[in-house]
């Protein structure tokens, strides 16, 4: 009986496929005349009649491409991926899909787009198993939803990937959609999806250890699936129902609920043979018609690019006119104005030099000044000092009585000493005078620690080494501003420096456990001074470098040769 009614239906399909084919090339449709085929495929597909809808859809699809309409071809895509989706062809289906997403994505039609993209994401999470991009594709579908506020397709999109998240085991993620469609299934939900809803709540349950509740949910399901028409989630929700009793440890039960799911997804796999068998012979006529497709779309792009070269040709030569209009312009412009920009970065340069003698000269005369201000505080306000205080202590001591303002006075004149004392060697210490930068550093290392941070001092060289005055001074303050910065800024627990020499340079590491700070931001944060580091060092003739990063602490390092 099956041959038979195959045999007269190959007839009847190339009957209409000839005369659908022949209306498609004698005649150019309109967009409405288009968008009708176009509906009446799209009921024929829902009714099962899968060989006319592709014959109708493929037509629509020809005459979109000639009339260039991108919805209109999208939409014939669509239709034409949606047939072999129904039939079980995937592989064909996402190979549509894809064609059809090209130009889905040149339209503003968020109904369609939403529709390629849910489409797609049922593609990838049930047939490919691919489900991170089956996720993808259904939220790029639910953006295109809420952009139409289209509430109804927004419940089934996120029942989709409430199932896809639950499928792979992400039950945390999917519970917000599962919350959403539990709020919403009173309004939207159908007897499509009311078998699934509940099958979820069923897995969701079973993932919380909630077995009444999870109970209850699967029976719900099956309850409901036996009644109705969706064999396919039936089938799914008698699987799941499987597991949760498999795993309460009622054997026997999830037996014969396996049992049951292997013999609706049998009958479903029989239907499925079916429908591929009644369009065996139209499966070779759309693979044929493809080809034409092809060569139509190849025919119509082959005209674009010749138009487009043509454009091209006329384009380069209105460019090749302005360019060398351009040049010309550019070169008269660059030729009276070169000796001005030459003029003008001479001036740069040498603002620039004066610059940095200007800042080389103000660190010069600090350091000089501090020197001065020093030797006279220590030689002659502290010896003046010293010399009152003994004068006042000869008169004291022969009084028998001393006034109470003769004893403040020599208080005061002690204090003044031990301040202007200590101003003295802070900006000249004397073991920096005394015994040189090495005695000076190891001594600024251990007055500097506290129970807050230890500083420790290194040197390969021997600490009574000697250099140059002027050079000790200048690196001796270089280094005490850095420690200076790790105390105030770095929350360090432990820091130390190290110091080595070569044959013509003096090398300081100085490193710490600080919190650090981004490299490429230090000079842009105040009260860090490096700037004028940078430029002593500079002035020096030495290298600076600073490397650091947030949590991983600091470490500098310094070179400076023996003979600046």
């Amino acid at each position: 009986m099956f041959q038979v009614r195959f045999r007269l239906l190959i007839p009847i399909l190339f009957l209409i496929n000839f005369s659908l084919t022949s209306l498609a090339q004698n005649k150019t449709l309109s967009c409405t005349e288009i968008t009708s085929l176009l509906k009446d495929a799209k009921l024929n597909r829902i009714n099962g009649y899968y060989e006319e809808s592709l014959l109708k859809s493929r037509v629509a699809l020809e005459q979109s491409i000639k009339i260039k309409k991108n919805d209109l071809i999208a939409n014939s895509y669509l239709i034409i991926a949606s047939n072999f989706d129904e039939l079980t062809e995937p592989f064909k289906a996402l190979h549509y899909y894809n064609l059809g997403l090209h130009y889905v994505n040149k339209t503003k039609n968020y109904t369609l787009k939403n529709q390629f993209y849910n489409n797609l994401g049922n593609i990838y999470c049930f047939d490919k198993k691919q489900y991170d991009k089956g996720i993808y594709y259904y939220q790029k579908s639910l953006q295109q939803s809420q952009k139409i506020l289209d509430k109804k397709q927004i419940f089934f999109t996120k029942l989709n990937i409430t199932w896809a998240y639950f499928d792979i085991g992400k039950f945390k993620e999917g519970l917000p959609y599962l919350k959403y469609i539990n709020k919403y299934q009173s309004i939207f939900s159908s007897e499509s999806t009311i078998v699934a809803l509940n099958m979820l709540n069923g897995m969701y349950y079973n993932f919380t250890d909630e077995n009444e509740k999870a109970n209850s949910y699967f029976q719900k399901a099956i309850e409901l699936g036996t009644k109705g028409n969706e064999k396919s989630d039936l089938s799914f929700s008698h699987l799941e129902y499987s597991k949760f009793l498999n795993k309460i440890h009622q054997p026997q039960k999830a037996y014969e609920n396996l049992c049951l799911f292997n013999k609706i997804t049998e009958e479903l796999h029989i239907e499925e043979k079916l429908n591929k068998a009644n369009i065996v012979g139209i499966n070779l006529e759309i693979d044929h018609y493809k080809r034409e497709i092809d060569k139509i779309e190849a025919s119509y792009k082959s005209k674009q690019d010749i138009l487009i070269e043509e454009q091209s040709k006329n384009k380069k030569i209105v460019i090749i006119v302005l360019l060398i209009l351009i040049c010309t312009i550019i070169s008269f412009y660059y030729f009276f104005q070169n000796t001005h920009l030459k003029q003008k970065n001479k001036l740069i340069d040498i603002q620039s030099k004066i610059q940095g003698r200007i800042i080389n000269a103000s660190i010069d005369g600090q350091e000089l000044e501090r020197k001065k201000i020093s030797t006279f505080l220590h030689d002659n306000i502290s010896a003046l000092l010293s010399s009152a205080g003994l004068h006042l202590n000869v008169f004291t001591s022969q009084q028998k009585s001393q006034a109470e303002e003769i004893n403040k006075t020599k208080e005061i004149l002690e204090e003044a000493h031990k301040q202007i004392r200590n101003l003295s060697h802070e900006l000249m210490p004397a073991l920096l005078v005394r015994f040189g930068l090495l005695y000076a550093l190891e001594d600024l290392c251990e007055k500097t620690s506290n129970s807050r941070i230890k500083i420790a001092f290194n040197s390969l060289i021997k600490i009574k080494k000697r250099y140059n005055e002027d050079f000790e001074m200048k690196l001796y303050f270089i280094i005490a501003e850095l420690i200076n910065n790790i105390i105030k800024h770095s929350n360090a627990t432990h820091a130390s420096i190290n110091a080595e020499e070569t044959a013509s340079s003096l090398i300081i590491h100085i490193t710490d456990d600080g919190t650090g700070f981004k490299t490429n931001q230090f000079e842009t944060l105040e009260g860090f001074g490096i700037n004028q580091i940078r430029a002593r060092v500079n002035n020096m003739k030495g290298e600076f470098v600073i490397n650091s990063a947030p949590n991983k602490g600091t470490a500098i390092y310094l070179k400076v040769p023996l003979d600046s």
